[in-house]
């Protein structure tokens, strides 16, 4: 199965009855249950996170992801393709930890599930139970950044920090369970909705338009770009859209700004 990372829902409705594919669904219990694209599997957002330590937001341990994708039926030959009711983060965060596990054989739903239903395409509500497999995971640590990384890479013109929270929270006029406000030295600021058509149009903007508004910030896909938010959850979906985008050297800080905020030694701007 050959599918882009970004797949329409027109797309994905011709491959409904491949066998290989695995649709995960991460919305709340409720909204599955209202209704789900036809065999998806549901997902608590929850398992995205470790859950534990100090930052409960990181990734999970292999341990933990062993036992997550063991659980979803997930295979070497298994086509993910994932969405979320909340814009795409979730979505993209799965994404971002599939990629982590080496697993590329995944792709977003643009627009989530309010494309498909736009299409006209069907819904079911039954529970979807997947078999299990036995999944091994390991972590590859390109595809993070923690505190010491970003330290040693602070002014180091071909790295650069995409904070995408909201305006007021970059310029530290809001903290959020933070013992600091303000933004990491020589990030630049990309509200992550950006990225999207309009809230009631959850699909991903022309390519070309956010590719152009990121230059504009002065991050091209030359540099190593290190994304985050406040849990990295928002930065789920700008790890997807600058993927897309065809950015190859994409690291996510999982701690972000909850770890970030809170620690003593870490400066702001």
């Amino acid at each position: 199965m050959d599918l882009p990372l970004v797949i329409s829902a027109d797309q994905l409705a011709t491959e409904l009855n491949n066998p290989n594919l695995l649709i995960i669904d991460l919305s709340s219990p409720e909204n599955y249950q209202a209704g789900h694209i036809p065999g998806a599997i549901s997902v608590a957002p929850s398992v995205l996170l470790r859950g534990t330590g100090d930052v409960p937001n990181k990734i999970p341990q292999a341990s933990q992801l062993t036992q997550l994708f063991s659980s979803v039926g997930l295979s070497n030959t298994t086509h993910v393709i994932v969405y979320d009711d909340q814009m795409g983060p979730l979505a993209g965060r799965m994404i971002w930890t599939l990629h982590c596990t080496g697993h590329f054989n995944c792709s977003f739903l643009d627009g989530q599930l309010n494309s498909w239903k736009a299409a006209k395409l069907p819904l079911e509500t039954q529970t979807n139970t997947p078999q299990p497999t036995d999944f091994q995971a390991s972590i590859n640590p390109d595809y993070l950044a923690d505190v010491d990384y970003i330290k040693d890479h602070l002014y180091q013109t071909d790295h650069i920090v995409l904070d995408v929270r909201s305006e007021p929270e970059y310029r530290g006029e809001k903290i959020i369970n933070a013992k600091k406000g303000g933004h990491i030295p020589g990030a630049v600021n990309y509200e992550w909705t950006r990225a999207l058509v309009s809230g009631d149009d959850l699909k991903l903007r022309p390519a070309d338009e956010i590719r152009a508004e990121l230059a504009a910030l002065g991050v091209t896909a030359d540099k190593t770009l290190i994304t985050h938010c406040q849990t990295h959850r928002r930065s789920g979906l700008s790890y997807l859209f600058t993927k897309h985008l065809g950015f190859e050297k994409v690291r996510c800080y999982d701690g972000s700004w909850f770890e970030w905020g809170n620690l003593e030694d870490t400066p702001v701007e």
